[in-house]
């Protein structure tokens, strides 16, 4: 079974979208030696609105890195656990495309 361009573009969108959220959320913990975490929005003011785009495209790696930690740690059930990974990978998607688009707008392609 040979997969569709179109499932081809989506995997490839789905890697991108969580390789970037990797990328920022690690950048994040480098300069700021202190984890990226939907706390940052909490304290409100500049800084919150300032932490807003940055945990819109780490947040698939926020949302796993939890859930993962939330199974391993509090023993959180299976169905809570595929629900997370299904939510952090649709955001995957929507901010690889976000990302995809905004390289090829820049390229000029």
């Amino acid at each position: 079974m040979v997969p569709t361009p179109a499932a081809l573009e989506s995997i490839r969108t789905l890697c991108v979208g969580l390789a970037l959220s990797g990328l920022i959320a690690s950048a994040f913990e480098l300069f700021a030696a202190r984890r990226a975490s939907f706390n940052l929005l909490e304290r409100g003011g500049l800084g919150a609105v300032a932490a807003l785009p940055m945990l819109a495209f780490s947040a698939p790696f926020i949302i796993l890195r939890n859930t993962v930690r939330g199974r391993r740690i509090e023993g959180r059930p299976i169905p809570f656990v595929m629900l997370a990974t299904i939510i952090a990978c649709g955001w995957s998607l929507l901010s690889g495309r976000v990302a995809l688009d905004l390289a090829a707008l820049i390229v000029g392609a």
